[in-house]
């Protein structure tokens, strides 16, 4: 019996080697033979999880034609891949992926570091900061206040408290988007909110169009709900959206859902222009795609200055194209997993009749401490705390960047939580390993594209300041100077770190 869940083509497994292959080499690179640059660059997929543990590999001979390389050079491959433990074989079951005993299956998303991690290993893989204290225990004990009557009832509420739904629409009223309470389902975080919509909306083997980069755990989300991506790429630096590219994709690839992230943008920072908001909006309604519209940034402005454009809902007065998610967790606190849909009152009530087989509703004390943040003026005065976090590390964690490492380069958002690195032509994977090593955890820029794109990025989140951020700019120097020079040579076994 095969020990095989999934498959991986050879034009996939092509092209996401060639994109580590393509960037130019540091300086004082050692080049290795080919057989173990394809080896460690197949093992490098399996550690970041692109390609999933118990995936089949292509046949020698597939993956040679795909890579124009000999079929020597990939049995050659795969045997130093067995031999380390990357890969396993059965005569007439092919081979597939593997990890060596002991290490721990790779994760696909991002997943936050374990927190008995936290002391030798600086974490830049997860963008979230610690609650903004007193306001989640304040919040947290009005909500037992306000729990007795709940207490009472079944508690499942599926398309969530009355009063958090009303309390939501007028948020959105006051916005001037005209809400009713019809027109919002709470849901469990951001994340449950787009599996839901995409289950209703996108069954397998249905197009998506997505930026290109776009936010990694909803990438995998959307991948193993079946969904066929189709990337869109950003205009340059903070420019926003390309609407060419936006008006092709969705005329000639007809794409179900399309999915944004108009207000900085995850990972690349960029805000989304008013004029932009609105031709997309036009030009998903003209090809009868659905929008979703990810607002779970939209209120983290950094610098005063900033004048917000107007909510991609506000373009889509019927509300037929636009779908709107937000949620607590950024702007508030990871911990805090309520999220929302803002939608036309049809679509709510098909997602609230389809959550009867998922979840049944959203825990009741979370409802309660957002509406009383919502209610007593705390969100405001929580979401300031967070903003003035999320200021202070950015400038930190930028001024080390420019200092520790001046050939990468980056333009510096106005909000949001992300800075969207390009690693002066080193490998982001590579960087991402070679942190590992070193005491730093950082995303490489594939994991937030579709099929090896941004080989050369990496993201760091605006969740260390201060010594942490000049700490965490050093390490990642040495991890771009293990990468240049193709080896492990000068590396020293992470410290302990205490800000």
């Amino acid at each position: 019996m095969a020990q095989w869940t999934s498959a991986v083509g050879a034009a996939q497994l092509a092209r996401q080697l060639k994109s580590q292959q393509e960037r130019p080499a540091g300086p004082g690179t050692r080049r290795p033979p080919a057989y173990r640059a394809l080896a460690d660059g197949i093992r490098l997929l399996v550690l970041e999880g692109r390609v999933p543990v118990a995936a089949r590999l292509p046949a020698e001979r597939e993956l040679a034609l795909a890579l124009s390389v000999s079929r020597t050079t990939v049995a050659a491959a795969y045997e130093a891949l067995r031999g380390e433990g990357f890969l396993e074989s059965r005569r007439g079951a092919g081979s597939w992926t593997a990890v060596p005993a002991g290490n721990p299956v790779p994760a696909r998303g991002l997943e936050p570091l374990p927190p008995e991690a936290l002391g030798s290993l600086i974490d830049l893989g997860c963008a979230a900061l610690p609650a903004p204290e007193p306001w989640l225990t304040r919040a947290v004990q009005g909500a037992l206040e306000q729990l007795p009557p709940y207490a009472h009832t079944h508690g499942d509420y599926p398309a969530g408290l009355p009063a958090l739904r009303s309390m939501i629409a007028e948020r959105y009223t006051a916005r001037g988007i005209p809400t009713m309470p019809e027109q919002i389902m709470v849901t469990t975080g951001a994340m449950g909110a787009i599996d839901a919509i995409c289950h209703l909306f996108g069954g397998r083997g249905e197009r998506i169009a997505v930026e290109s980069p776009s936010y990694a755990n909803i990438l995998q989300l959307m991948r193993e709900a079946g969904a066929r991506l189709v990337p869109v790429a950003m205009a340059e630096g903070l420019a926003g959206w390309d609407m060419d590219r936006w008006r092709q994709v969705l005329r000639e690839a007809a794409p179900r859902i399309a999915y944004v992230v108009a207000d900085f943008h995850n990972p690349t920072g960029a805000l989304a222009g008013e004029d932009q908001r609105r031709r997309l909006v036009d030009a998903a309604r003209s090809a009868g795609t659905v929008l979703v519209a990810d607002e779970t940034m939209s209120e983290l402005w950094l610098d005063e200055d900033v004048e917000m454009p107007r909510p991609v809902c506000a373009f889509d007065p019927a509300g037929s194209t636009v779908i709107t998610v937000g949620s607590a967790s950024k702007a508030f606190w990871a911990g805090m997993r309520i999220g929302w849909v803002r939608a036309a009152p049809d679509v709510i009530r098909s997602l609230v009749a389809a959550r009867a087989y998922a979840d049944l509703g959203t825990p009741v004390l979370e409802q309660l401490a957002v509406h009383w943040l919502f209610g007593t003026g705390g969100w405001e005065q929580a979401v300031e705390v967070r903003r003035t976090q999320a200021r202070e590390n950015r400038d930190a964690l930028v001024a080390a960047v420019r200092r520790e490492l001046p050939n990468w380069e980056f333009e510096v958002p106005r909000g949001g939580l992300t800075l969207w690195v390009r690693t002066g032509g080193l490998s982001g994977s590579r960087l991402a390993e070679a942190g590992e090593r070193v005491g730093v955890r950082v995303p490489s820029g594939p994991r937030f594209g579709v099929d090896g794109a941004f080989e050369g990025y990496v993201r760091l989140p605006f969740t260390v300041g201060g010594a942490v951020a000049e700490e965490a700019a050093s390490r990642l120097a040495a991890a771009a100077r293990m990468v240049e020079t193709g080896g492990t040579s000068g590396a020293e076994p992470p410290r302990t770190f205490v800000a």
